[in-house]
C-alpha cells in the first residue's frame, strides 16, 4: 500500500481516495487501502496488469458497483472543492453518474440519433427547452472535436459513424452534462492508430476544462497523455507519482519490473 498526501501534488486536488476497500460480493477484496489523489485539471492514469484492480477503483468513482448487489465500499473518495463522500450512503448514486462521466473501452452509443445521443444525460436532467439543449448539444460535440463532421445529420443513427467517431460522440454524451470529472476505461483498446491519435489528442484539449482519471494497459499512452500515474498490483496501490517519475525512476521494485516489461 503506498500512502500519498494530497499536499504532495503541489496542485490543486480534485478528487482525494482515502483508505479504499471495496469487495465483489462482499468477501472478494478488490481493492486494499488505497490512498490516492487526483489533481484538477490534469490526466491521471491507472496502470498495471490485468486483474490488478485498476477499473474497478475508477468505477468506484462513480459508483458503477452499486449496479451489482452484494458490492461493498468502505473508506472514502471525497470530491473537492465541496469535499463530499462520493460513496456516502446519503450520496445519490445518478447524481454521481451526472458529475463524473464515463467512456468505456469500446463505443457504446444508444441506439438513437447523433443528437439525441448527446442530449440523453441533459434529459435525464429534466432539462426540455430545445434551444438549451441544442446549445449543449452543439458545444459538447465541439468540446469532442465533432462538430465538423456530424453538424448536417445530426438525426443519423449514431451506429452510421466509425468506430473513432463513435467513441469521440461517447465522449461529447460525457461532456454535454458539463461533469466535473470524467472516466475514460480503456478508451482507445478498439480503436485504429489514427482513431487512437485523435483520443489522446482530445484527452489533451479536455483536460484544460475537466478532470481526468484513465485506466490504460498500453504504458506507451500513460506516457503520452498524463500527468500522474498510479501503478496497480493484486488490489494495492503500489506506486503513485509524477508520470515522468513512475516510468524513469520508480521507488519500487514491482513498478520497475513492470515499466520495463518484465512482468504484466
Amino acid at each position: 500500500m503506498v500512502e500519498t498526501a494530497s499536499s504532495t501534488l503541489g496542485r490543486p486536488v480534485k478528487a482525494s481516495v482515502n483508505y479504499l476497500n471495496f469487495y465483489y460480493g462482499g468477501t472478494a477484496h478488490a481493492l486494499k487501502d488505497i490512498n490516492m489523489p487526483v489533481a484538477e485539471k490534469q490526466v491521471t492514469a491507472l496502470i498495471g496488469p490485468s486483474g490488478c484492480g485498476k477499473t474497478t477503483l475508477l468505477r468506484c468513482f462513480n459508483r458503477m458497483h452499486d449496479l451489482y448487489p452484494g458490492n461493498r465500499y468502505q473508506g472514502e473518495i471525497a470530491l473537492e472543492p465541496d469535499g463530499i463522500n462520493l460513496l456516502s450512503n446519503k450520496i445519490d448514486p445518478i447524481e454521481v453518474r451526472m458529475r463524473i462521466s464515463m467512456v468505456f473501452q469500446r463505443p457504446n452509443p444508444f441506439p438513437k440519433s447523433i443528437y439525441e445521443n448527446v442530449a440523453y444525460g441533459l434529459r435525464v436532467r429534466g432539462e426540455s427547452r430545445r434551444g438549451v439543449i441544442d446549445e449543449k448539444v452543439e458545444k459538447a460535440l465541439q468540446g469532442a472535436a465533432l462538430w465538423g463532421e456530424v453538424k448536417d445529420r445530426l438525426n443519423d443513427l449514431a451506429f452510421n459513424l466509425s468506430g473513432g467517431q463513435q467513441q469521440r460522440l461517447c465522449i461529447a454524451r460525457a461532456l454535454a452534462t458539463n461533469p466535473e470529472m470524467i472516466l475514460f476505461d480503456e478508451p482507445t483498446s478498439a480503436l485504429d492508430p489514427i482513431a487512437t491519435a485523435s483520443i489522446e489528442e482530445l484527452i489533451a484539449q479536455l483536460k484544460k476544462t475537466v478532470t481526468i482519471l484513465i485506466v490504460t494497459h498500453n504504458m506507451q499512452q500513460a506516457t503520452r497523455v498524463s500527468d500522474y500515474t498510479g501503478f496497480m498490483y493484486l488490489g494495492d496501490l503500489v506506486e503513485f507519482d509524477k508520470t515522468e517519475v513512475i516510468f524513469n525512476q520508480p521507488s519500487n521494485n514491482k513498478t520497475a519490473d513492470y515499466v520495463n516489461g518484465r512482468f504484466g
